[in-house]
Formats: C-alpha cells, sequence, structure tokens
C-alpha cells in the first residue's frame, strides 16, 4: 500500500508528486522590499510630474489635458509599471531583489501577467490607498506573509537566498576506530557536549596556542566522562568524543524513524473493526 503524501505548510507540491521545501518570504524583509518599491514608484511619479510640469510650462500639451495626463500618470505608476517589471521578471522587483525574494504562485511556478495585473489593480486599495495599511494588516495573520493581492491572485514571495550550507561533520580520527566501538559517551553532559561540538567546528580557523589551550580545557573535563579512556592528546579525544556521540544519536534517529514507519504502515493494512490476527 502506498505511504499517504503529507505536505507541511512550508512545501510545495509539484505536478510530478514530489514535495519542495520552499521558504516563503518572512514578514519583515517583506514590508521592507515593499518600502523599497514604494520610494522607487514616488521618485518615478515626482520625475514624471517634474516632465509634465516642463511640458505645460513650453506648452507642448493643452493644459485643458492636464487633468487627463495627471490620472495617466497615476494609472502607469500604481498599475502598469510593477504589472509590466513582476511579468518581464517573473516576480523580480527591485525591492524583491533587495530582499532577497520574488513572487512566485502557491504551486511554486513563476508568476505571470494575470497574477502580475491582480496584484497590482488590489496594490493601489491596501498601498496606496491605505498607505499600506491593509496589506500590514493581512500580511501579520497570513501563514507566508500573503497581502490581500497575493490571497486573490493565488501567489507569495518565495525567499531566493538560502542560508550557506554548514560545516562538514567531523569525522572520527583513524586510530581511534576500534575504541569507537566500545567507548561510553553517554555520561557527557549536553552542555559540555555542544562547546565541544562548536570547539571542533571551529578550530582549523583557530591560533594555535589559543587552539591548544582550548583543547586542553576541554579534554580535561571530558575525561571524567569517557570510558574507556584511550592514550591520545586532549584534541583527539574531544574531537572523538563529539564523533562517536554525533554518530551514535543519528544511528538512534534513524532507527526511531524505521520504527514509526513500520508501526504506520501496519496500522494503515488492519482494516477498521477488525483485530489484526
Amino acid at each position: 500500500m502506498a505511504e499517504p503524501i503529507t505536505i507541511v505548510p512550508d512545501e510545495v507540491l509539484t505536478g510530478e508528486a514530489v514535495a519542495l521545501d520552499v521558504q516563503p518570504l518572512g514578514f519583515f524583509l517583506r514590508a521592507l522590499g515593499a518600502i523599497i518599491d514604494v520610494i522607487v514608484a514616488i521618485a518615478f511619479t515626482l520625475l514624471l510630474a517634474w516632465v509634465l510640469g516642463w511640458m505645460l510650462g513650453q506648452n507642448v500639451v493643452d493644459p485643458s489635458a492636464s487633468g487627463i495626463l495627471s490620472i495617466l500618470m497615476i494609472v502607469i505608476v500604481t498599475v502598469v509599471l510593477p504589472t509590466t517589471i513582476e511579468t518581464l521578471t517573473h516576480g523580480r522587483s527591485l525591492g524583491k531583489l533587495a530582499v532577497g525574494g520574488r513572487v512566485v504562485r502557491a504551486d511554486g511556478g513563476a508568476e505571470g501577467f494575470r497574477h502580475a495585473l491582480i496584484r497590482a489593480l488590489v496594490g493601489v486599495l491596501e498601498i496606496w490607498a491605505t498607505l499600506g495599511a491593509v496589506a500590514l494588516l493581512v500580511g501579520a495573520f497570513t501563514p507566508r506573509s500573503q497581502r490581500l493581492g497575493d490571497l486573490l491572485a493565488g501567489t507569495y514571495s518565495q525567499r531566493t537566498r538560502t542560508p550557506a550550507l554548514p560545516p562538514n561533520a567531523p569525522l572520527l580520527p583513524p586510530v581511534l576506530g576500534e575504541w569507537s566501538h566500545v567507548a561510553d559517551v553517554t555520561r557527557l553532559p549536553d552542555r559540555l557536549a555542544r562547546r565541544c561540538a562548536q570547539f571542533v567546528h571551529q578550530a582549523d580557523r583557530m591560533e594555535a596556542a589559543s587552539r591548544a589551550r582550548q583543547a586542553a580545557l576541554l579534554g580535561a573535563e571530558v575525561r571524567a566522562f569517557v570510558s574507556p579512556l584511550p592514550q591520545v592528546d586532549a584534541e583527539t579525544l574531544v574531537r572523538a568524543a563529539v564523533a562517536v556521540r554525533r554518530d551514535r544519536e543519528y544511528r538512534a534517529i534513524l532507527l526511531e524513524d524505521e520504527r514509526v514507519g513500520a508501526l504506520l504502515a501496519r496500522t494503515s493494512t488492519v482494516p477498521r473493526g477488525f483485530p489484526e490476527r
């Protein structure tokens, strides 16, 4: 029997039934990106207003048409410009580029013209008419910080800048391969284990004197909780204790996951109302 597919809030299910782990842009980063876009739009509006004033002053345009041109300028800034930019860049406005995000469809696909147009039209109300109050209020209470335009268009802002991967896990020193099979590190306190792990990850970037001093201090503490005690230097002991503890915790997690999977598979094959024989 096929296992059911569970989609968590930050996953997107593709057409091939593959769940993609995506990260929506946070509320504050999205608000910062929107502020940048608004500032750019205001600057562009001032530029258009200056051009319009110059044209009226030079009698290039009939003064009776100034009202129509003003309305056209507002439409260009609030609707045409954001729609065009988001359509051509697939959801990457200047503000979103600055904060590392882009607008995507709810299924993770690229934003299209229809989505950008809906967002821009609704943005006239929730961003410009209410000075962003509606957008902030709605975004604060939606799981992906979606504003009203996103909810109507079926879009949200996705994070495009991912944090750097953590460094590779420290390996067990080769000289202690046999010792690792009988070593007892279960009494190692969690706080001390975290300090040792931090030291192992940072040791290669430390100065030699500071590294040796820190290794000696940690090694003296670790010796009281490790059995049998190998005859090695302090840093090798610390590295070995961290590696053995990490490997055993990882194996325990895998075994627990296997037991849960087996239990779920067992219960899913038993019909309701009929006990298993």
